[in-house]
């Protein structure tokens, strides 16, 4: 397969790198070209235009948000120069609206479209140990797989409509969004009464909450640690908006996601967009008067 790329962050980079160690021909577009030099150092083919990208049988993207989707991938005359039964894996996590309408727009052209979102940060994808969540024609699915199984370590198949894996990839984000606020809240609540907030995070670490969030994360949140930024807090705000959105869709109210884009705004607002969004942590500090050092 002639595979294209589309957006190379941090994350698309590292799943671009990935697919080229695996010996694919993989051909690379990016708005800035430091990415694309990186890449074409280890075997990758530098595109003129994005239409080289859509000329190939599978196009992969990591893009920021769904006016960059939009932009990029739903332009009329990019998507006339797609082969036939060609297959588009949006890695990006964007509203189920746009996921919808991309599908649609897709299947009328005789084109395929798979919602690919993933679980993890850009370490995680330098590893090659994402999680994958896929939906979308299920003989398209199976064509794309062995470069999905070249990005992530796990896939789990949501179901034949897009949407439904963007959906989910949300409800995930919003959940860790919380998980933060939580120990943003409870750390800070700590540090006041005098006491060392690693200990609670090494107490709940211990058996209560086992895995990734609440350990990692509780420990850097602790440290006020928000190095390397491998998740921008201007994500996390553009995330709480369509975990927002999403729940609106479906008549449920989601009164902590008001609480916690609240407190994005308060943190952008301080300069912070380009932190990690751990660093939404000083927001509370700076609620409860315990400036940054």
């Amino acid at each position: 397969m002639k595979i294209g790329f589309v957006g190379l962050g941090a994350m698309g980079s590292a799943m671009a790198s990935n697919l080229l160690a695996a010996g694919h021909p993989v051909h690379v577009w990016n708005r800035s070209p430091e990415p694309v030099r990186a890449l074409t150092d280890r075997g990758a083919t530098a595109a003129t235009d994005l239409t080289e990208i859509f000329a190939c049988d599978v196009v992969l993207s990591a893009l920021s948000d769904d006016d960059a989707v939009t932009r990029l991938l739903l332009d009329e005359d990019l998507l006339a120069v797609a082969p036939a039964g060609a297959v588009h894996v949006n890695t990006a996590t964007i509203s189920t609206e746009l996921a919808a309408r991309a599908h649609q727009r897709y299947t009328e052209l005789g084109l395929r479209y798979v919602a690919a979102p993933v679980l993890g940060n850009s370490e995680v994808a330098r590893a090659g140990n994402l999680t994958v969540l896929v939906a979308g024609d299920a003989a398209a699915i199976t064509a794309v797989q062995p470069l999905i199984d070249v990005i992530g370590r796990r896939t789990w198949t949501i179901g034949d409509r897009p949407p439904q894996a963007n959906l989910l990839k949300i409800q995930v984000n919003y959940l860790i969004a919380c998980s933060i606020g939580a120990l943003a809240e409870a750390t800070t609540v700590t540090e006041a009464a005098k006491l060392d907030p690693t200990l609670l995070i090494d107490i709940i670490s211990d058996q209560l909450f086992t895995g990734v969030v609440y350990p990692t994360y509780g420990r850097k949140i602790a440290a006020r640690d928000y190095e390397p930024v491998a998740f921008k807090l201007a994500l996390g705000h553009k995330d709480m908006n369509l975990a927002l959105d999403t729940a609106q869709a479906h008549g449920v109210p989601l009164p902590l996601g008001a609480v916690l884009r609240d407190a994005y705004i308060d943190a952008r607002a301080h300069g912070q967009s380009e932190q990690h969004w751990l660093a939404v942590t000083e927001t509370v500090r700076r609620r409860a008067g315990l400036e940054r050092e």
